[in-house]
């Protein structure tokens, strides 16, 4: 389990934040022989990894191309070999369990006329990119899934597009970099960050029950807060215009299971062994309040019922809320900005799950290198200075 915090000084890279994205750098980093500690305010993977449903979905409804979409595509054919390398680490420790990655493909139906249009939309603009799309008739929908309502008509498989469960991976992921030696202290709040001559010397963190808290210094710091990122960047004078939209989640027990992920426009269902069914998601910007609403799972339940009437008659599980940090254009924010030392590794949005095996790659390498493979430019965090 992360350890409290105690006295621990020094390293060579304090990355701020334990979500699937900090949590991933600090492997990659941890991979180079570096020594690296995650300071968490709360719970490792306690916020947006946990809220999601773990699809890594880049096509989905993609119908623009941009570089954005070239980063998620390599981002979900990164994950192969990401998992492996997590439970290669952790060996017999896993019982022999994976960590719940699937690749059976992502069914999207459509459940009125609107919904057929679009889906036709994305498969003609995919199909013209060479992407791989298969057309499902209705009959063969309700064969692939049963219970479906009548009036869902044709599908779109994408078999490219997979899942996994972002919870068993946060787990694997934590534990599989203190097999590499990384510290890990969870309810470690950052309160302040001290600079000198254009770079951070130190930050004090500790619990939130007050107290002096530790120093912790590093030659390089990586802000992976997430929601808590833009008051984090003002600390050094920077802009990070982090926002919380929050997503509530509902699962289910099912007496079957459901053989893959289905979806009708922003409604889903995904399966979770054993006999486990998620059904998300709202999206609202409600600011840091983390609760689920009764508005919120009437929502959810209306908006999967539409297409899966059989949810109304499952067994009712848990429900629960996460904050997912967006930006004003809904991209990541990664790079340098102007302290020298700091790199900035957040405002992944809904994508932190699919993107953190391609965030860890790039960050390692700008840590390492100086530079990254691909390029950062469209992520920049200077893209929200005034003078942009």
């Amino acid at each position: 389990m992360p350890e409290p915090a105690g006295n621990l000084r020094g390293g060579d890279v304090i990355v701020i934040g334990g979500g699937v994205i900090g949590c991933a750098i600090a492997l990659r980093l941890a991979h180079a022989r570096l020594k690296v500690t995650v300071l968490e305010r709360g719970e490792f993977g306690g916020e947006a990894s946990s809220a999601a449903a773990g699809m890594l979905a880049p096509q989905g409804e993609m119908v623009r191309f941009d570089q954005f979409y070239e980063l998620c595509a390599a981002s979900r054919d990164l994950y192969p070999e990401f998992v492996a390398e997590i439970e290669g680490l952790l060996g017999n420790e896993t019982g022999g369990q994976s960590v719940g990655y699937r690749r059976d493909g992502i069914l999207m139906v459509a459940a009125s006329e609107s919904e057929s249009l679009a889906l036709d939309q994305i498969y003609r603009s995919q199909s013209e990119q060479g992407l791989m799309l298969e057309r499902v008739s209705a009959e063969d929908v309700h064969r692939r899934i049963s219970g479906l309502s009548p009036e869902t008509r044709a599908g779109v498989l994408v078999p490219n597009d997979h899942w996994v469960n972002n919870e068993q991976l946060m787990t694997a992921l934590v534990k599989a970099g203190q097999k590499l030696g990384v510290r890990y202290l969870a309810h470690t709040c950052v309160r302040k960050l001290s600079l000198e001559r254009g770079r951070i010397t130190a930050v004090r963190a500790g619990s939130d029950l007050g107290g002096p808290g530790t120093s912790y210094s590093a030659g390089c710091f990586i802000l992976a807060a997430g929601c808590w990122s833009r008051e984090l960047a003002a600390l050094t004078g920077a802009l990070a215009p982090v926002e919380p939209c929050r997503g509530q989640m509902i699962e289910f027990e099912s007496p079957t299971e459901l053989p893959l992920v289905v979806r009708a426009g922003h409604y889903y269902l995904v399966p979770r062994s054993p006999r486990r069914i998620l059904a998300g998601t709202t999206a609202e910007y409600a600011g840091p309040e983390k609760a689920v609403t009764g508005a919120g799972l009437k929502s959810i339940l209306e908006g999967v019922e539409r297409f899966a009437p059989f949810v109304k008659d499952l067994k009712f599980c848990r429900a629960w809320a996460g904050l997912r940090p967006d930006t004003p254009d809904h991209l990541p924010i990664l790079g340098r900005g102007e302290i020298q030392n700091l790199i900035f590794a957040t405002g992944h949005f809904r994508n932190g799950i699919l993107l953190a095996p391609i965030t860890a790659q790039l960050i390692s390498e700008l840590v390492l290198s100086g530079s990254a493979s691909r390029s950062l430019e469209p992520y920049q965090p200077a893209r929200f200075s005034p003078q942009c």
